[in-house]
Order: C-alpha cells, then sequence, then structure tokens
C-alpha cells in the first residue's frame, strides 16, 4: 500500500461514476424533449432541490437511495450543501455514531459543545462534530502550529493507525518541538494557551475520529453530483429516470425500483412502439418511451437500422409495410416475433396473436415475390392495383383474437425483463402488503448495510414473502433427497426461495410456474452472497377478507347505548385488531376500531342480545 510513496511515485484513484453519465444522458433527454437546456443554480441553494430529501423522495439521487440514508436525511432535514457533503460523510462505520448528535445540533446550534473555545471555528460548519479529515488537519495547524506537510503527516497516520507514530505525534502536539539550538518547530498547544489536559482530550478525540474521518474534497464532488442529480429530479424527473433506466438496461434487478419511482411520481411508462420508440428510454410528452434496443433477442445495429429506415422515408403505415421496408436490414424471424411480442405493433389494425400466426407466412411471401422480381418475373401485383388491393391479395393474415392479459403480460416479462404496461400482482398489491413482513427492495437494503450498523432483518429470521413462481430448478442431493430452487418474484425484483424435500413434499402442488404463492421461510443471510429464502411452508396467496364486528343497536334504549359506549371505550388498546359498525335507523355506520377477543364479545352479547353482535 505503502510502496510507491516510499518510491517517492504520485498514486492516484479515478473512479468511474455511472451517475456522469445518467447526468449526461439526462441533459440530453430535456434538450431533446424541451428544447431546455439545463443550467443547474451555481449556488446550490434551491428550497425544491432540498426538499426531496426532507421529504425521504431520494430514489435517483446519487448515494442516497438506500433506507438509512432516506431515513437520515429526513431526521435531518439539510437546507445547504454543507449538510449533504456531512451526510455522504457521516452515513459510514465510526462517524455514524455522530449522527443523532449531529442532527440535534443542527437543530440547536445553541446546544454544540466544544472541547475548547478554539475549536469553534473549525467544527461549528458540522455542529461541533469532528466529521473530517481536513478538520483534524485545521486543529493540529491552528492549535499546535503544525505546518501543512506535517498535519498531513498526522492525518496519515491516524487514518492507518500507526501507534507508534501517534504517541510521538501526540507529545508533539501537546508540548511541541524545537530542534537541538532550542529553537521552536513547533509551538504546541500549552505554547498557544491551551491546558494539558484539555490538548490530551481534543488528541484522543482526533484520533478516535480520524479512523474513519472521510476526506472533505471528496465528500464534497460527491455531493455535487447528488446535488445534480436531486435538481434534475425536481425539475425534469422524467428525464433523470429515463436516463438512469438507460443506464442499468444490462442490469434488471434495478430497473423495477425506478419503474415504481415512475409510477410514484405519475410518470407514464410508455410501451415500446415501432413508430415512436428509439434504440433507448426516451421522453414524449412528459412520459417515458420504453427503447427498441432492450427488447430480447433485437440487436442495437437492427434497432438503428429500422429507426433509420423510418426516419428517412417515413412512419411505417402496416405489419406489411414494415417487412417489406426491413427485408434487407438483417431483421431475422426471431426479432420479428420479439419484436410482436413485445407489442410494438399494437398500434396496427391486427392482434398480436393474429401477428405471431401470420408472420412467417408474410415474410415467405416477400421473399417469394423479391425473388422473383429479380429473375424479372411478372406477376398479377404489377398490373395497375392500388396498394390496398394489392396487399389483399398478397398477404394473408390468419386472423384471432388477442391474447388474454395474463398471456400479453408474460410475453411482455419475457421480451422486456419487467413489467411495463401492468404487473400480474398490481391487484394484490395491498393483500401482499398485509400477509407479507420482507420483500426484495428490503432484502437489497440489507447488500447495503455498512459495517456495524443495525440491520432490520437477521440471519435465520422467520420471513413471510409472497410473489409469482418465474422458475423452478429442481435437483437431487448427495443422499438422494429431491430439493429445488424457486425464483419468485414480487412488485420489485426477484428472490432466490430454497426448497429441501419435507417442504417440497407437502407443496410440489403449487410449485407451478406463473403460480401466485406466499412463502413462510427462514431468511438466509450469507457473505457475498444474496439473501434468499428457505422455505418451511408454501401456499397459494389468498385473498384474506378483513373481519369486522357489526353492532346492531336500532331500538334500544339510552341506558343500553350509554353501558355500550362504556364497553367500546374499555376495549380499545394500543393494538386493536378489529373495526367496528353500527347498524341504527339510519343504516351501516363505522365506529372506529377495537381490541376484540372471546370475552369482549361476551360482553357486548350480554349488553345487546343475541342475534345483534355479529363478526
Amino acid at each position: 500500500m505503502t510502496t510507491l510513496e516510499e518510491l517517492g511515485l504520485l498514486k492516484m484513484d479515478f473512479l468511474g461514476l455511472r451517475t456522469l453519465t445518467v447526468i449526461s444522458d439526462a441533459i440530453k433527454l430535456v434538450k431533446y424533449s424541451r428544447g431546455i437546456d439545463v443550467e443547474f443554480d451555481k449556488e446550490m441553494k434551491d428550497p425544491k432541490v432540498y426538499k426531496l430529501w426532507a421529504d425521504g423522495s431520494t430514489t435517483g439521487i446519487f448515494q442516497f437511495e438506500s433506507a438509512g440514508m432516506t431515513r437520515f436525511m429526513k431526521e435531518l432535514k439539510p437546507d445547504s450543501l454543507e449538510d449533504i457533503i456531512a451526510g455522504v460523510s457521516l452515513y459510514r462505520p465510526g462517524p455514524m455514531d455522530q449522527i443523532p448528535r449531529y442532527i440535534q445540533n443542527k437543530l440547536n446550534p445553541e446546544h454544540a459543545v466544544y472541547t475548547h473555545p478554539a475549536l469553534e471555528p473549525i467544527l461549528n460548519v458540522t455542529y461541533g462534530c469532528m466529521v473530517y479529515q481536513e478538520q483534524v488537519m485545521q486543529i493540529v495547524r491552528d492549535l499546535a502550529g503544525y505546518s501543512l506537510g506535517r498535519a498531513d503527516l498526522v492525518r496519515r497516520a491516524m487514518g492507518k493507525k500507526k501507534l507508534d507514530v501517534m504517541a510521538k505525534e501526540r507529545e508533539i502536539f501537546i508540548h511541541g518541538e524545537v530542534d537541538e539550538n532550542g529553537n521552536v518547530i513547533v509551538p504546541g498547544c500549552v505554547r498557544n494557551g491551551i491546558k494539558e489536559a484539555d490538548a490530551n482530550k481534543i488528541f484522543d478525540e482526533m484520533a478516535e475520529f480520524a479512523k474513519y474521518a472521510f476526506n472533505k474534497s471528496h465528500a464534497a464532488a460527491y455531493a455535487v453530483v447528488s446535488y445534480r442529480t436531486a435538481y434534475l429530479k425536481a425539475y425534469y424527473p422524467e428525464a433523470l429516470l429515463a436516463a438512469t433506466l438507460n443506464s442499468y438496461l444490462g442490469n434488471l434487478d434495478k430497473v423495477p425500483m425506478y419503474i415504481d419511482e415512475c409510477k410514484n411520481l405519475a410518470i407514464q411508462i410508455l410501451k415500446p412502439d415501432i413508430n415512436r420508440s428509439r434504440t433507448k428510454f426516451t421522453i414524449e410528452d412528459g412520459k417515458i418511451r420504453f427503447g427498441l434496443g432492450s427488447i430480447k433477442n433485437v440487436g442495437i445495429a437492427v434497432v438503428e437500422s429500422i429507426v433509420q429506415e423510418r426516419e428517412e422515408h417515413g412512419e411505417y403505415q402496416s405489419f406489411t409495410d414494415f417487412c417489406e421496408r426491413i427485408q434487407d436490414k438483417g431483421v431475422n424471424r426471431k426479432c420479428i416475433e420479439s419484436l410482436i411480442k413485445a407489442g410494438v405493433f399494437d398500434e396496427f389494425e391486427q392482434t398480436r396473436k393474429t401477428l405471431m400466426q401470420s408472420f412467417e407466412g408474410i415474410m415467405d411471401t416477400i421473399q417469394d415475390y423479391a425473388k422473383k422480381a429479380y429473375t424479372g418475373q411478372v406477376s398479377m401485383f404489377d398490373l395497375g392495383e392500388s396498394r390496398e388491393e394489392t396487399e389483399k391479395h398478397k398477404y394473408i393474415f390468419n386472423v384471432s383474437e388477442e391474447y388474454t392479459d395474463k398471456e400479453l403480460l408474460s410475453m411482455e416479462k419475457e421480451m422486456l425483463g419487467i413489467y411495463i404496461s401492468g404487473h400480474p400482482l398490481e391487484k394484490l398489491r395491498e393483500e401482499i402488503l398485509r400477509q407479507t413482513n420482507i420483500s426484495t427492495i428490503k432484502m437489497k437494503e440489507l447488500l447495503e448495510v455498512e459495517e456495524g450498523k443495525q440491520a432490520e432483518y437477521k440471519d435465520g429470521q422467520i420471513v413471510k414473502y409472497a410473489g409469482i413462481i418465474t422458475s423452478i430448478k429442481k435437483k437431487y442431493t448427495k443422499n438422494n433427497t429431491i430439493m429445488a430452487f424457486v425464483t419468485i418474484e414480487d412488485l420489485y425484483g426477484q428472490a432466490e426461495v430454497i426448497v429441501f424435500e419435507s417442504t417440497y413434499m407437502k407443496s410440489q402442488d403449487k410449485l407451478i410456474e406463473e403460480n401466485v404463492v406466499l412463502v413462510t421461510g427462514r431468511l438466509s443471510l450469507r457473505e457475498d452472497q444474496e439473501p434468499s429464502i428457505v422455505a418451511m411452508n408454501i401456499d397459494e396467496l389468498k385473498e384474506k377478507k378483513e373481519k369486522k364486528l357489526v353492532l346492531d343497536i336500532r331500538g334500544i334504549d339510552e341506558d343500553t347505548k350509554a353501558r355500550l359506549r362504556g364497553a367500546i371505550r374499555a376495549s380499545r388498546k394500543d393494538r386493536n385488531n378489529m373495526k367496528v359498525e353500527i347498524i341504527d335507523e339510519q343504516g351501516l355506520k363505522p365506529c372506529g376500531a377495537i381490541f376484540i377477543n372471546q370475552d369482549t364479545v361476551k360482553q357486548f352479547e350480554e349488553i345487546l342480545g343475541n342475534g345483534r353482535v355479529k363478526i
């Protein structure tokens, strides 16, 4: 690690950030879709931008997408770039312990405590917390009189935990250093009027925080990138998200999260269209249009030739017009099948099922006609008929009604890797939230938990997870017992469920692709592996009807009503488990929620009488 420095060479780290490309692409998308040149505010003080952090709307904002970072920013409510720089620096092992103090002191600056008044000018920007390596360097310079070069040596010694160097520097920091002639090289804290005890305490604080302290210049550069992504999200959200989606086209694990964010921001995702789509995601009237280049089996070169033909000779007028115009562009039948399944020809009159059953015959006709034209043969199509009349005779469509919604969504998923026009689980969204306690989003967040931070879930914890089965891989163990690796997709991504023999045997009738299931199992967290679930039980996900307590109070006297009101008040707890409705002369009315058990029901029956209490 230190060989290059010892040789006197300069060591440099170059970071290639995907986000820089995202910002550049987003700016181009804004120009293309709105005709606007994006100009970021140079002061970086826009309240609308900082409100995104305060509201927890951080998806798509560089460095701030994790759940923990989002919570931190919601509590902090940043209003300046300094807060963003501090956020980047604090959310890591070590400095993370300073987060509660930083938030409290930001909200109440008068509560900031400094070991010595000389620290205030250095630490006031971080509300009394030691956060940056540069602060450590500034402290030894201002309090003990170090030179810039020597201050950097102290920073490095502390950061690399060089105990022998730190012990020597502690003495110099407190008492200073003189040469053999008595000339002062470093004055030290005591010569500068700081008590020895205070100097020792300050050095201890520096040594502790310097182990993890972040380079502010690095954090500031990251914060500027973060601010720019937030600025784009605040003013041009469709452009930022389209550019982000383009950056993840090869990583389908991330795409559902950004598609879901589009839904949260009411930005519609349009399916690919043969006359509207380009190679990548684009902006169209404030909506995001899926690109042709992300369709399975359709190469970039093919897409570019399709788009070029459209731009040079106008939009494709029909499916057959498309087939005729691209016959010599390297577009093969597998490619056309994929385009049909992805729905790019939906604007034309034929159903996808009709096109799937007809396209090969149409391609054969085109190729046959091309051969005849090449050999100079004349057909009836050359005898003066109009194009419409010619097409009627020339092409035969095997007309069929459209596929079912489920089949269309399945094709979409197969070709695009994600669901765009809908999701098989969308209707079950609320039911899934009620019956589960983990999702793929939460599993992915477990991979981002910083060292030393308490995770929301633990290895071996019992979890409930629901989704649609997308693949099943069976295998036999060394002991000749069967097991399966089942991929189950929820609304946000995919997770692997491991099914051993005992569970497999009792659940095999549920293990069918495209079945929607509820898995109860143990969470498996292994280093350098994606989180998975070891299944204990697998059931089909069924909608649970919400139970309600219905009390019929028609015709009862005021004394009975008063007793009933008292019983209801007494049954209201911290954890109410059932909603209550009453029936009076005006009809059915909601009456809040209470905690219900057998004794409660019996009490209500005693007050109202049999037949007036129903669940």
